[in-house]
């Protein structure tokens, strides 16, 4: 029996609303950063600033507040997020090109990694750094962070790996190619979507990351952007709220233009269309 107009009417406004209610709660605490960054007086309540001014992001933009947070930033998260990229693809080709029986626990293996708590093993990774002398180094803050990213980065690749057709690369070895410039010039610029989503995901996820980068850095002066914000929260409830909007909407500048630079690839799928013929 079919539901009657009105049953379908009432079902399509409760999911509406549901709808809207989720958008609200996404959309809140944008309006609030967008209002308080231009409120002299910002508080926790979402309101239209009486005089709005630019105050709150002349005090936050020096070098010490924001350049250079956000330098070390870009420096660590960089850094870090492009020996993911290249390591997950080297890890990833094997994986989706050659079949055997340890390849589906080997990859369950990796992924078993992930469910580890970061704070379970970062009093053995202290002690560690410690003895090697990377305490205290960008260099060394941006191993540890790619190594626990590195895990869910090469199930990525993989799957993205999986739908390149192999003859692509045999016509590619017949014509004299290594496996490594087939993989370069072959796969890889087919995978280009792919690959851009394990780049912006290992780069947002190392770039909102507190807890590594706090523990291993000890110089205010290499201090990522992720922890400096912390100093915008005084003692006993204390906080600045205006400033915190404005340093937070120049935080995630980075992360937006990123975005912006890879999502036209984003959406063109595999261009595998014409490549392989019957």
């Amino acid at each position: 029996m079919r539901p009657l107009p009105a049953r379908r009417t009432r079902q399509r406004l409760a999911a509406d609303a549901a709808l809207l209610v989720v958008v609200a709660a996404f959309s809140v605490p944008l309006v609030w950063l967008l209002l308080a960054s231009v409120d002299a007086e910002a508080g926790l309540t979402v309101r239209a600033p009486d005089h709005p001014t630019a105050e709150n992001f002349s005090a936050v933009l020096t070098d010490e507040i924001t350049f250079t947070p956000v330098l070390n930033s870009l420096l660590l998260c960089g850094g870090a997020t492009a020996v993911t990229v290249v390591c997950a693809t080297l890890a990833a080709y094997p994986l989706s090109r050659y079949r055997s029986r340890l390849t589906r626990p080997y990859l369950l293996g990796v992924l078993f990694t992930t469910c580890l708590p970061i704070t379970a093993i970062m009093v053995p990774v202290y002690g560690l750094f410690v003895r090697v002398d990377l305490i205290d180094t960008l260099t060394g803050t941006a191993l540890f962070m790619t190594t626990a990213q590195l895990p869910f980065a090469i199930w990525l690749m993989k799957n993205f790996m999986d739908g390149v057709p192999a003859v692509l690369e045999e016509a590619a070895w017949t014509d004299g190619a290594s496996r490594l410039q087939a993989l370069v010039r072959v796969v890889l610029p087919l995978m280009g979507p792919g690959v851009g989503v394990v780049t912006i995901y290992s780069f947002i996820m190392m770039w909102g990351n507190f807890f590594v980068p706090f523990m291993l850095l000890l110089s205010p002066g290499q201090l990522p952007a992720s922890v400096s914000i912390f100093t915008f929260f005084g003692n006993f409830g204390q906080v600045a709220y205006g400033q915190l909007a404005a340093f937070s909407i120049l935080y995630s500048t980075p992360v937006i233009l990123l975005y912006a630079l890879i999502s036209r690839r984003l959406g063109g799928g595999f261009a595998l269309g014409g490549a392989v013929k019957g």
